[in-house]
C-alpha cells in the first residue's frame, strides 16, 4: 500500500514537470514510459506502473488547467474553460479563473470516491443495458452538439442576404469544421501519413493544428496587452456554485468516461446546457470536474473488479502489460487517485504563481512564438514531416472557428465522425467510396 501511494505520488511529480509544456498530452509521456518499463523488466513491476501511471493522469488532469488559462493551449477537454479563463485574465483574475477550475477538479475526485462502493454492481448492470445501443446514443450526441450551434445574428446587418448570412455563418462553419475534421480523421485512421513507427501519436498532429496552433495564432495577431495579475487571498464562490458545478460537471464527466470517445470537453456541454449554466464561476468550476472526472475516471474504470473497460489512452497503454486481479487493487487505485488530487491542487496553486511571474517578465506574443515553436517541434520531433503536414492541414480547419465564431468543439469531429460510422459498421464503406482502400 505505501509503495502504490508513493508511485502515484512520483506520477504527480512528472505530470508537474510537463505542465508547462503546451499541447504536451500526457498520453505520450505515458507511452515512451511504458516502454521504458517495459525495458527494464522487473525494475517497475506492472502493478507499481499502474499506481505511477494514475498519479500521473491525476496530476495532468488538474494541472492542464495552467496552460489553458494562462498560455490559451487547450486540448479537447480545456477548450471550454479558453473564452471565460482569458475574460479573467483581462480582469487581473487569471490565478482565481485557476483556483476554480482545481476546486472543480478536487470536487470531481470526491465525487469519484463516494461513487466507490456502489461502481462496481452499478457499472456491470448499466453497460450491459447500454452496450447494444452506443452507436445510435453517439450519433444523437453528434447531431446535438451540431445543432446546439443555433444562429448568431445580431440584426444588425442590411436585410437580405447579409443578414441571412450574419446569422447562419456560425453554424455553417460548425458544420464545415466538422465535416473537414471527420475527413482528416478518415485519412489518419485509413491511410496516414505519419510513420509506421510512430503511429502511436497519429493523432497528435491533428489535434495540435485543431485546437492549439489557432489559438496561439490568433494571441499573435491581437494586440492585447495583459494586466498585471491579482493573487486573491478571498474567493467569490459560495457554496452553493461549487456544488451546483460539482454536480453538472460530474455528470458530464462521467457520462464521457463511460461512453466511448466522448470526451471531458463535450460531456462538459452536455452537462453545462442541461443544467442551464449562466455564471462564469458555475462555468469554470463544472468544466474543472468534468475534465478530472473524465481523465481519471476513464482510467479508474479499468481498475472496477467485474467491469475492466478500457476507455481513454491511459488504460490502453497500461492494458498490453497488466490487468488488475483483485478487489483490493480498485480501492489501492481510489486512495492512489485522492492522495494525488489533493497534492496536485496545491501544485497548481504554486504552479499558477509562477506562471504569473513567467507572464509577467516575458511578453505575451513572445511566450506565444515559443510556444508555437515548441508545438511544431514535438510534432515534428514525434511524427516528422507528415505529421508537419497533417498539423498545417488540421490549423487550416480549426481556424475555421476562430475566424467565424462556431465552437472549436466541432473540430472533435475528427474522432466522432469516423468511429461513429465504424460502431454502425459503415466506416469502411465510406472509406472505399473515399478511396482511402
Amino acid at each position: 500500500m505505501l509503495i502504490s501511494m508513493l508511485m502515484a505520488l512520483g506520477g504527480v511529480l512528472i505530470a508537474s514537470l510537463f505542465s508547462f509544456v503546451p499541447a504536451l498530452h500526457i498520453y505520450n509521456v505515458a507511452g515512451f514510459l511504458a516502454l521504458t518499463a517495459t525495458a527494464a523488466g522487473r525494475l517497475l513491476p506492472s502493478e507499481h506502473l499502474a499506481m505511477l501511471l494514475l498519479g500521473m493522469i491525476t496530476g495532468y488532469a488538474m494541472l492542464n488547467t495552467i496552460p489553458a488559462v494562462f498560455l490559451s493551449v487547450p486540448d479537447d477537454s480545456t477548450v471550454f474553460i479558453v473564452l471565460p479563463a482569458q475574460k479573467y485574465l483581462l480582469q487581473s483574475r487569471g490565478y482565481e479563473a485557476t483556483v476554480l477550475a482545481g476546486i472543480g477538479g478536487l470536487s470531481g475526485i470526491a465525487v469519484l470516491a463516494l461513487l466507490t462502493p456502489v461502481a462496481p454492481a452499478l457499472l456491470v448492470a448499466l453497460h450491459a443495458v447500454l452496450r447494444p445501443h452506443f452507436h445510435w446514443i453517439l450519433w444523437a450526441i453528434i447531431a446535438y452538439v451540431l445543432l446546439s450551434e443555433w444562429p448568431k445574428g445580431t440584426d444588425r446587418a442590411p436585410a437580405g442576404w447579409r443578414r441571412w448570412w450574419e446569422g447562419w455563418r456560425s453554424i455553417l462553419a460548425g458544420l464545415a469544421t466538422f465535416l473537414l475534421s471527420g475527413l482528416l480523421g478518415f485519412i489518419l485512421i485509413y491511410r496516414t501519413i505519419v510513420p509506421a513507427d510512430v503511429a502511436y501519436h497519429n493523432l497528435l498532429p491533428a489535434f495540435v493544428g485543431l485546437f492549439a496552433v489557432p489559438g496561439i495564432l490568433q494571441n499573435l495577431l491581437s494586440r492585447v496587452e495583459l494586466p498585471a495579475q491579482h493573487i486573491a487571498r478571498t474567493l467569490d464562490a459560495p457554496p452553493r456554485v461549487i456544488i451546483q458545478g460539482m454536480l453538472s460537471g460530474a455528470l458530464g464527466g462521467l457520462f464521457a468516461a463511460f461512453f466511448p470517445v466522448v470526451t471531458g470537453g463535450i460531456g462538459g456541454l452536455l452537462a453545462g446546457q442541461a443544467t442551464a449554466q449562466g455564471d462564469d464561476r458555475l462555468f469554470i468550476i463544472s468544466q474543472g470536474a468534468s475534465k478530472v472526472v473524465y481523465y481519471v475516471g476513464a482510467f479508474l474504470l479499468f481498475f472496477v473488479p467485474r467491469v475492466h473497460l478500457t476507455r481513454g489512452g491511459m488504460a490502453w497503454i497500461l492494458s498490453g502489460l497488466w490487468s488488475p486481479y483483485a478487489p483490493r487493487t480498485y480501492y489501492e487505485a481510489v486512495a492512489a487517485i485522492v492522495l494525488s488530487g489533493v497534492v496536485s491542487f496545491f501544485l497548481l496553486l504554486l504552479i499558477a504563481r509562477l506562471a504569473i511571474g513567467l507572464i509577467a517578465r516575458v511578453h505575451y506574443r513572445s511566450i506565444s512564438v515559443g510556444t508555437l515553436a515548441l508545438l511544431l517541434a514535438v510534432v515534428g520531433g514525434l511524427t516528422g514531416w507528415g505529421g508537419l503536414l497533417v498539423c498545417v492541414v488540421a490549423t487550416g480547419i480549426g481556424l475555421i472557428p476562430v475566424l467565424w465564431g462556431s465552437r472549436r468543439m466541432n473540430g472533435m469531429g475528427v474522432l466522432l465522425l469516423p468511429i461513429a460510422l465504424n460502431m454502425s459498421g459503415l466506416g469502411d464503406q465510406v472509406a472505399r467510396w473515399l478511396m482511402l482502400f
